[in-house]
This record gives C-alpha cells, structure tokens and sequence, in this order.
C-alpha cells in the first residue's frame, strides 16, 4: 500500500520535475525578434549549460495558446493586457512586469519613409499599405490609433493589409506585397532594415506600447525561467533592447523621444 501511494507520488511529480529540468521555451511578441535573438546569444555565453528555445508570434494569439496549454514558461508580449489577462485568469505564477515601451514608424524600402507622414499615405502614388492585424496584435492597434488621430483611417481602407503580427508585416512590405507599411522602431533599427530611413510616429497619436512579461504556471518550477527573467533586468539585455529603439523601464521617456526623432530626422 506504501509503495503504491509512493508510486503515485512520483507519476504526479513528473510533469513538474520535467518542467522544472527541461530547456527554457519563451513566446515572445515579434517586434522582439532581432532584439530578443541578440540578447539570448549572450545569455547563452553567460549561461552556456541553460537550454532556451523561444517561439515569436502576435501577443494575442499567444494568449490564447498558453490558455489553452501551450508548452511556453515565460511570454513576452508587445501589450501588458495580455500578460495581466493571464495574471488574473491563473495561467501566470508571477505578476506582469514591463520590460519596455515600444515605438511605431513608417517604414519603405521602396521610397523615403523620412520625408513623409500619415497624411502622405493617402496620395494616389500609394496603393498598398501594411500594418499588423489590430484583432490580435499590439502594434497592429497601435498603428489603427495613430491613423484614426490623423484623421486618414478611414480613406486608407481600400489600401491597407494586414499582416498576422508585425514581423510578417515588415516582410510583406520588403516582398513588395505593401508600398509602405507601419512597423516597429525595433524592427526598422535591424541592419537589413535600417539601410532604408523610417519616419518616427508622435506616440501622442496613440496609446502607449507598454509591454510586459510574466512567467506561465507551466514555467513556475523552471529555474532557468526565472533566470532569464532576471537577465532581462542586467545592463546587457538593457542597452540590447536600447540599441533596438526600446524606451525601458526607469529611462527618461521626454529624453527618449528626443534623441529618436533626431535620428529620425533627415
């Protein structure tokens, strides 16, 4: 009867001790992507017997997914709504915790993004314009705001498409699917992306891009989770996320948004 109950014990245990000594898997927004990658490279340096796999996606698809019981142990989301949503439904153990504010621009690489504005999206020269898909994507919202405060979001419907998050936004533009397309700061200061000029967007238009991070109820035992999650907070992952265009948690916001309309400026 012993050994019974004691074999009992340990079938319960496994998924939490598997959880616990398995690699680390992160969903994270795709405005991290390059950001994300280029941070995981020196954890891996400073942590090289930690096992990490990250999956990049739409923060609300995400959600959904891990609500549903997908293997992730840490989200990264470009919107702290989504990590709070989780927070209260119990799929997070740990509070929601903002690792950065975001930015949107435009972003062509087939004209000069730096010279125009929304308004200018509605010139005949202009037959397609991208942004992510506001039903499930953060920067897809965001870009909807700024429009609408504009005043152009409505005569822009016949041009706009969708991208599934903004990511595959920016690649729609790049492919030739879009003339000109709105993306993140992040993804248009990437190398292959930042040989061609962006126009910064007032973040006045929209609402902010706070964006935040919990770790799963799957992750709760997975010490390298929580490792990671610390990581995010050293000097490294700071200014990786910095050089990326990232305004991060205790930085000067006014000061921010300064420095990157200069850049911005032609």
């Amino acid at each position: 009867m012993h050994l019974r109950a004691l074999l009992l014990t340990l079938l319960l245990l496994l998924p939490g001790l598997a959880a616990a000594n398995g690699p680390l898997t992160i969903a994270a927004a795709s405005d991290l992507r390059f950001a994300l990658d280029e941070i995981l490279d020196a954890y891996r340096e400073a942590h090289p017997d930690d096992a990490v796999r990250v999956t990049y996606g739409s923060s609300g698809r995400m959600t959904t997914q891990i609500m549903n019981g997908a293997p992730y142990d840490v989200f990264f989301s470009a919107d702290i709504a989504y990590p709070q949503k989780l927070r209260a439904e119990g799929h997070a153990v740990t509070e929601p915790e903002v690792y950065a504010i975001g930015r949107i621009v435009l972003w062509s690489n087939r004209m000069d993004a730096s010279t125009m504005t929304l308004e200018d999206l509605t010139r005949d020269d202009i037959r397609r314009v991208a942004i992510a898909s506001p039903t499930h994507a953060p920067y897809g919202v965001r870009a909807m705001e700024a429009l609408q405060a504009a005043g152009v979001w409505e005569e822009l419907q016949p041009k706009i498409v969708n991208g599934d998050n903004i990511a595959q936004t920016a690649r729609m533009v790049q492919a030739g699917g879009a003339d000109i397309g709105i993306i993140a700061l992040s993804l248009a200061e990437f190398p292959d992306l930042a040989e061609h000029p962006h126009y910064l967007i007032d973040d006045a238009l929209h609402e902010p891009l706070t964006q935040g991070f919990v770790i799963t109820r799957r992750g709760e035992h997975n010490e390298t989770a929580h490792r990671f999650a610390d990581y995010m907070n050293a000097d490294t992952a700071r200014e990786i996320m910095r050089r990326y265009g990232f305004v991060m948690p205790g930085d000067d916001l006014a000061e921010n948004r300064s420095a990157e309309a200069t850049t911005a400026t032609p």
